[in-house]
């Protein structure tokens, strides 16, 4: 190598090595920043999660220091598998979760797709669309219970007079409308915020696409699965996630309605009631676990789902 050679690589390597250096500063200075975040989530979620799964496998009970604590492995898994009043329960949610998702999904678009074109007065009715969505869920769950009593609600007065029962309805009380119910309710209140999840990615497309199409001579359902569906597709991952984890540890809108009736318990008013009911903390901390673990389960087949779609 001659000298002229050395001398044009030398600096060169000067500056890479001021880049990394520079770079494990930054990195460092990253990790600074961001350990009260990363010490703030341990605390808040992954100890009390790490505690569940501990507990899962005892026979921990609510007042703890009477009596004391042994490790039993998975006996309260095995305990979880036999239990019908668990297993109904799990039919219940997934049964509410399919209901409520479809209906808030399909509304929801629909709803997005008109308020994202045109017209005047678009602005007050995205206001407006939001009102369900800003009402607490209690609240709303205490609405709809009154407005479903069998004696002076407003759903049987309005079914009597527009003919489409011919008697009132106790729509809690009876089984087979129980999740009807509470399903309406739900669909009701959520249905905007999927909207909202929605609109925002109505609002990205670029409007250029719609222009080309429109002059290659594609119709307006052409448009919609050529270029708005595609283009959705995080926004509707996003919004089918979201309301599948809150479908399936639904707690409030069960508990107003119908409180601890054991054919209408959720797995989350499962896990309650065996916690703070019965006082048994393992048995409900590995209900909780099996919890995490289905609502783990819906997560992954979405996400597989849309990336199968997207290749």
């Amino acid at each position: 190598m001659s000298p002229t050679t050395e001398a044009s690589s030398a600096p060169r390597s000067r500056p890479r090595r001021r880049r990394s250096r520079l770079q494990r500063k930054q990195t460092r200075l990253a990790w600074l920043l961001l350990l009260p975040a990363l010490v703030a989530v341990g605390l808040v979620a992954l100890y009390p999660l790490g505690r569940t799964i501990y507990y899962s496998f005892t026979d921990q009970q609510f007042l703890s220091g009477i009596e004391a604590t042994h490790w039993i492995g998975l006996e309260n898994y095995k305990d979880l598998i036999h239990d019908t009043l668990f297993r109904d329960a799990v039919v219940l949610t997934v049964k509410f979760t399919l209901i409520t998702v479809a209906f808030e999904f399909l509304l929801g678009m629909i709803i997005a797709l008109t308020v994202n074109s045109g017209f005047k007065g678009r602005g007050v009715m995205r206001a407006m669309m939001l009102v369900p969505w800003a009402i607490p869920t209690v609240v709303s769950a205490l609405m709809w219970k009154w407005m479903y009593n069998d004696i002076y609600g407003v759903i049987n007065d309005a079914g009597v007079r527009l003919h489409l029962i011919s008697h009132n309805v106790a729509w809690i009380a009876q089984p087979n409308t129980a999740l009807g119910a509470a399903a309406a309710s739900d669909i009701w209140k959520t249905t905007p915020f999927v909207a909202l999840l929605l609109l925002a990615g109505l609002q990205v497309i670029p409007t250029e696409l719609y222009e080309a199409a429109r002059v290659d001579g594609a119709s307006a359902w052409q448009q919609f699965w050529r270029i708005t569906m595609p283009l959705l597709r995080p926004a509707i991952l996003v919004a089918l996630i979201f309301r599948t984890l809150d479908a399936l540890r639904v707690f409030d809108v069960f508990y107003v309605f119908f409180g601890n009736r054991p054919d209408t318990q959720t797995m989350a008013i499962f896990a309650q009631d065996t916690i703070v009911g019965t006082g048994d903390v393992g048995y409900g901390s590995a209900a909780c676990v099996a919890i995490f673990l289905i609502i783990g389960l819906f997560t992954v087949i979405y996400v597989t789902f849309m990336r199968v779609e997207q290749q």
